[in-house]
């Protein structure tokens, strides 16, 4: 195995395990009930789910937060993000803090994520990766597409994900940060997904919906007068790889602050970590 080859594995091995490692360690058909009230937007449910991630390109940049729980053997895990995304250019900055060990006895330090097309960064990620070094992934070489193993799902990915909606329901006209939105309920599927994803994103959905325990994708939805995401929770399964059983994961996007400017620059070559990635407390290795 040559030098880059082994550092795109190792780097797999151990970002599996900011999310899996940690839930070890706490061991189409349309509705609308209230169609009549939703005279602003489209009135089938699943052509504005559809169109979601279109409405996020035209509208160039956000800031973006996002959350990930996992619950397993009585404890709930969450891992929260926040940062800036550039549509247009698949490009995205967090800082994602993971929480505290099952003890409660030591902190993380933030992890600062860059998300590209089929790649993801990290910064800070510890298992002897000097601190002013980045680790590359290639999302497509995940199980899970990067939809949740590195604690955050890239939100244009989410959007992505909608194109897969086979069924949904409008529920009810509400805010979400003082702004107006549209609460729709449905569910997509990661296969459907796959089809009409932009080229950027093929792989990795194609890697998630072979991957998870499920293709379904149950989600809520709120989307503004212009079609926008400002609240997207979807629900995710995959397979515990230690304990070989189905764990859910939900996900939460809150996006605002559209147009903000989203100066992300990707590393460069000669900072990305080449070593040999030791083996860390969550059980991954190189």
């Amino acid at each position: 195995m040559d030098r880059r080859q082994h550092r795109r594995t190792g780097a797999t091995a151990v970002t599996v395990g900011i999310l899996l490692g940690l839930g070890t360690a706490a061991t189409g058909c349309t509705g609308s009930g209230a169609a009549a009230e939703d005279v602003k937007g489209p009135s089938d449910p699943v052509t504005a789910l559809h169109r979601a991630a279109d409405a996020l390109r035209d509208a160039g940049s956000s800031k973006a937060g996002t959350s990930m729980e996992m619950a397993t053997g009585g404890t709930r895990v969450t891992i929260r993000g926040k940062g800036v995304y550039d549509y247009r250019r698949r490009l995205g900055r967090l800082t994602v803090l993971l929480p505290e060990d099952p003890a409660g006895a030591s902190e993380h330090r933030p992890i600062t994520e860059l998300l590209a097309p089929g790649a993801l960064y990290m910064k800070n990620r510890g298992a002897g990766v000097p601190a002013d070094k980045w680790v590359r992934v290639e999302t497509a070489t995940l199980s899970d597409g990067n939809l949740v193993t590195g604690g955050a799902t890239d939100p244009f990915a989410a959007a992505e994900v909608l194109r897969g909606t086979r069924e949904a329901t409008f529920v009810e006209r509400t805010e979400v940060a003082g702004i107006p939105v549209r609460h729709y309920r449905g569910t997509a599927d990661l296969g459907r997904a796959v089809r009409y994803a932009s080229a950027e994103n093929k792989a990795s959905l194609a890697a998630a919906a072979k991957g998870f325990a499920t293709a379904a994708v149950p989600f809520d939805a709120y989307l503004d007068d212009e079609g926008r995401i400002r609240k997207l929770r979807q629900r995710f399964s995959f397979v515990n790889g230690r304990q070989r059983a189905s764990v859910a994961v939900a996900s939460t996007l809150l996006l605002y602050d559209f147009g903000v400017p989203a100066d992300v620059r990707l590393p460069a070559p000669t900072d990305i970590y080449a070593g040999r990635i030791a083996e860390d407390d969550t059980g991954g290795s190189a």
